[in-house]
């Protein structure tokens, strides 16, 4: 019997930093139905975990990802619409999962991010790059769409943006994807530590905060994003704040304000 390939590694340290490494450096971690496979495991398991607080993706190699495997793809292309329609939807099923973590989520990027990598980007909450990360839509180049990834990226670059780049397939660079939203911070060095090293101040930002409040800050940015202002909005934002008011992180964070103490949270850390 075949061994399955490790394709994906995670770690978490003393901190609740929980890493999620792609290891296909050698094809510049594109990837294919294994590796989706063992990355929604990844992130499955990460998000159940109590001791992880944050979750950064990255990748092993000079590119954070070439998007899908050319091989994957010509085995697709010799299987049926059925056979096609499954497929897409555990693509599909990742993206959700990236997305719906209940954890703060950063994508690390350091050169080429093609195709489905642009939308494991864009799932992500936060994210990082090298001042010489390229991007690329190219789908369209080989008579393909940007179909599942397609929500996550119009949410972060806009439709605007989308218009041109899923019909160009022009590359940008990283100081144009910071100007369209996509990523967050531009890292001047080159280099895995440079890379870590330059997220730190956000992932410090983020140990800080409440882990209950946070995962209910998420729900709430989904719960409010391009909706109407309406009684239906107002009133579920009212009882959001009123629920976590009187939850447990939600007393200790008051209590410990008023009594000017570090909350709870942060002690368990030490």
């Amino acid at each position: 019997m075949t061994q399955p390939h490790q394709y994906v590694a995670t770690n978490i340290d003393d901190r609740g930093i929980a890493t999620i490494t792609m290891l296909r450096q050698a094809v510049h971690n594109a990837f294919d139905d294994e590796m989706i496979a063992q990355l929604i495991n990844a992130f499955e398991t990460l998000s159940a975990e109590p001791k992880a607080r944050v979750l950064i993706l990255r990748s092993l190699g000079k590119n954070f990802s070439a998007g899908a495997d050319l091989n994957w793809m010509r085995s697709m292309a010799k299987k049926n619409y059925q056979e096609n329609l499954d497929d897409a939807g555990v693509l599909a099923r990742l993206m959700q999962v990236i997305a719906q973590s209940p954890k703060p989520t950063i994508a690390l990027v350091q050169g080429a991010a093609f195709g489905g990598a642009v939308g494991l980007v864009a799932c992500c909450d936060i994210a990082v790059a090298t001042n010489r990360a390229s991007f690329c839509l190219s789908e369209v180049k080989i008579g393909l769409i940007p179909a599942v990834i397609s929500p996550y990226v119009v949410a972060a670059i806009g439709r605007r943006q989308a218009q041109r780049y899923f019909l160009t397939a022009e590359r940008f660079r990283a100081e144009q994807a910071l100007q369209f939203g996509l990523v967050h911070h531009i890292c001047d060095e080159e280099g895995d530590d440079a890379l870590l090293n330059s997220a730190m101040p956000i992932v410090d930002a983020l140990l800080a905060n409440s882990p209950a409040a946070m995962t209910q800050a998420k729900e709430l940015i989904h719960f409010v994003a391009d909706k109407e202002i309406n009684e239906a909005t107002i009133h579920g934002t009212s009882e959001r704040i009123a629920a976590i008011r009187v939850s447990e992180e939600g007393q200790e964070g008051l209590s410990s304000f008023l009594e000017k103490r570090s909350p709870r949270w942060l002690n368990k850390q030490d």
